[in-house]
């Protein structure tokens, strides 16, 4: 963390070429600030409160959505092999966790300061949508943080173990003393955020509303916040407020339809387009996942049959891309890189992409696991009737819709609940791969990951994460140890 009193101009130039946002204002003042005093230049800054980086790589590779595609197959790099492992990754190179871990206290050192200018001058009710997303934005960031650098949320536990710092002002001294508190506590600040965060949000406030937390986005956030709480009339109330008309299905991705008849550039430039009714709150990040297109730890010949006719209850193929440079492998394609020169002659830049943080997709099978966790099933099977409807092949409604004595069936489960929540975990891990959304469901059902390692000869073995080991907690950056952060235990 270590975060020093310049680096609010620091985050600016790192994020400079995702956003112009900082540069109407970066004329230093005397302590290398520049005075925040318009509802403008606050808007501008609330802007770049978002994680700068993505935690793709180290989510997917840590996840059961990777696999070992054997000896000489693929490149092999610690960024994508040691999550693989479970191993702590060295340095804080993009795609690493320490990575994420800064890019997400340089988001919060935004929103930070946006938020101090607010109470320092009178701006007037002008400003309430820019203090909605500090606020909300400082909450997402502390949540992924403590999501993936803390032991997970347990439902009606103490949650007593140590949590991540909650940085709530900007930083005066070079290196600040922080305390980890517990998981609880940090929860209670992100609820608090969030509450209070929400009830000022706009969702007029902004041009392309896509990349900011608007009322639609920060019901999202929230229904995946309550669903780790176990709160479920929650996550009901937060999804149903996405789309108060109730018609969910004319949000969802046009898998089967749209998505499907385009070709593979089409389906790239596409994906993760504002344009998309689907998308809630797209993030640029820096980020070199699109190049991870052949690790030999990750999408793999096995993983790939998730998509087959024979891998889900309705027996009919699902519509998703299946892509490949050769056997074994595959991408999904989803990520569009873009490129961001230093200058216009440079050879020399960042690469980026254009983040989904949150889906209607998402939220919508977020509410189905609420209904099922309160035994309300036939609303739960209604919601993954709507989004299995567009990503099963010619998708009939007669034949093909879900039901609670199919999902019994394939998956051998004689209890209703428990085979309607297998449906929504299962439906959620083929449609979200490699967007890292695998690993939260791994966290908050405490699922046991499963690994197969061959050797040099060709031998499989494998290997297990269980709900109790304590790498499931991603290592806090060693740097952060200066500001009396302890690291996670191993």
């Amino acid at each position: 963390m270590k975060l020093k009193k310049n680096k609010f101009i620091a985050t600016c130039v790192v994020v400079a070429f995702m956003s112009q946002s900082c540069n109407k204002y970066l004329d230093k003042e005397p302590d290398n600030r520049t005075e925040i005093n318009t509802v403008e230049k606050v808007a501008q800054l609330v802007a770049t409160a978002y994680p700068q980086y993505d935690y793709l790589t180290f989510t997917e590779a840590a996840s059961d959505n990777a696999e070992d595609k054997g000896s000489g197959v693929g490149t092999v790099a610690d960024v994508s092999t040691r999550p693989y492992f479970w191993q702590d990754v060295v340095g804080s190179g993009t795609g690493t966790s320490t990575n994420y871990w800064n890019g997400c206290y340089a988001g919060i050192a935004a929103a930070n300061q946006a938020l101090e200018s607010i109470d320092q001058n009178d701006f007037g009710s002008a400003v309430n949508p820019y203090k909605g997303e500090a606020l909300v934005a400082r909450a997402y960031a502390h949540f992924m943080l403590v999501t993936l650098f803390s032991k997970a949320y347990q439902i009606g536990g103490t949650n007593d173990s140590p949590g991540i710092p909650y940085v709530t002002e900007p930083e005066t001294v070079v290196i600040k003393q922080y305390e980890r508190e517990t998981v609880q506590k940090t929860y209670e600040k992100i609820e608090k955020d969030l509450t209070e965060g929400i009830a000022l949000l706009s969702a007029s406030a902004y041009e392309v509303p896509k990349y900011h937390f608007t009322p639609a986005a920060a019901h999202a956030f929230a229904s995946r916040f309550y669903l780790f709480k176990g709160e479920w009339q929650k996550v009901i109330d937060h999804v149903s407020a996405i789309v108060p008309s109730g018609d969910f299905l004319s949000y969802l991705r046009p898998i089967n339809s749209t998505l499907k008849n385009m070709t593979l550039a089409e389906f790239n430039a596409a994906f993760t387009r504002s344009d998309q009714k689907s998308i809630l709150l797209l993030a640029n990040q820096y980020s070199g996942y699109q190049r991870l297109t052949s690790p030999r730890y990750g999408y793999g010949q096995t993983l790939v049959r998730m998509f087959e006719a024979s891998r889900n209850y309705s027996g009919k193929a699902l519509a998703h891309k299946i892509i490949y440079y050769s056997v074994p492998n595959y991408t999904t394609y989803k990520y569009k890189e873009y490129f961001y020169r230093v200058s216009p002659n440079a050879s020399t830049g960042y690469p980026y992409i254009m983040s989904p943080l949150l889906s209607v997709d998402e939220a919508l099978m977020n509410r189905a696991e609420a209904y099922a966790q309160l035994n309300q099933l036939d609303k739960a099977i209604k919601d993954v009737t709507d989004f299995m409807s567009v990503r099963i092949n010619n998708y009939s409604a007669s034949a093909d819709a879900p039901t609670i004595a199919k999902a019994k069936t394939y998956y051998s489960i004689m209890d209703d609940k428990e085979a309607v929540i297998k449906l929504i975990l299962e439906s959620k891990k083929f449609e979200f791969l490699q967007e890292g959304i695998r690993w939260f469901d791994i966290l908050r059902h405490r699922l046991t990951v499963k690994h197969n390692v061959y050797d040099t000869d060709g031998a499989e073995t494998f290997i297990e994460l269980g709900p109790d080991d304590n790498r499931r907690m991603f290592q806090i950056p060693e740097e952060a140890s200066l500001s009396g952060v302890p690291l996670n235990p191993r």
